[in-house]
């Protein structure tokens, strides 16, 4: 699903980030936060930092107020929840990276419209930072030529606006598997295959004449799980269903 909160923003900074690119369970997370360049001055008031460094309550008060301010402002917010089933098929049929450049233009395009004096900071995924920025590019296409594109590793700590972004990128994760526990009746824990209740919880995932939905069946957690539990291969993911290739937020209500 794509969540756009705001039109066309001139003369803005775009900050994105994600949120879940290694938990086994759940969606992978992409948000673009586009501002005025003058408005960062707010970001700076309300506490906005790298979502990392905030506690989860910290993180909820200072998500509510970028919505209050992007509703005052205008800013623009583009949010895409990428199921897991999209991750695993982005996976099949080229790598994370790969789908991660969609999902960042995707949200970029969401967020606002091109113009010649928008910046677009990325938080990089792949290892080559630069390069990560040129696909970007690339995907975004020719209305997108004359936008200056920053990449780099760590932006979300060394920008405010990447570092807001990623607070609304993991805020919305974290509801989304706090739901979908509910829904479950089931701890998932973080959703990281480190994690001893997430792996209990695939476990139990895994029971099913095929993983669950909210599975990222192209993990190893979930092969290892399913091949020592049925004594078979794991199926192909979609096979003989018709699962959305890109969730909607309602799917973890």
């Amino acid at each position: 699903m794509i969540c756009a909160y705001s039109e066309f923003v001139r003369g803005c900074d775009i900050g994105v980030d994600e949120a879940g690119r290694g938990p086994v369970i759940g969606p992978l997370v992409v948000c673009a936060l586009a501002i005025p360049n003058e408005d960062r001055e707010f970001l700076a008031h309300i506490g906005a930092d790298d979502s990392k460094k905030l506690s989860s309550s910290r993180r909820e008060e200072v998500f509510t107020d970028i919505k209050s301010l992007s509703e005052s402002r205008g800013w623009g917010i583009g949010e895409v929840i990428c199921s897991p089933q999209r991750v695993d098929i982005g996976i099949a049929t080229a790598n994370l990276n790969a789908l991660e450049v969609v999902l960042f233009a995707e949200a970029v395009r969401a967020a606002a419209g091109p113009t010649s004096t928008c910046t677009i900071l990325l938080d990089a995924c792949d290892v080559n930072a630069s390069r990560f920025g040129d696909n970007v590019a690339s995907e975004l296409g020719f209305d997108w030529r004359e936008c200056n594109i920053v990449s780099k590793h760590g932006m979300d700590a060394d920008d405010i606006v990447v570092g807001a972004a990623s607070i609304i990128a993991k805020f919305t994760r974290d509801a989304m598997i706090e739901r979908l526990s509910e829904k479950l009746e089931m701890n998932l824990g973080s959703g990281y295959p480190s994690d001893p209740i997430t792996r209990d919880a695939v476990r139990e995932l895994c029971l099913g004449d095929e993983p669950h939905d909210c599975l990222r069946w192209s993990w190893s957690t979930v092969r290892d799980v399913w091949t020592n539990g049925h004594q078979s291969p794991l199926p192909e993911r979609g096979a003989g269903a018709n699962h959305p290739a890109q969730s909607s937020l309602k799917d973890w209500n």
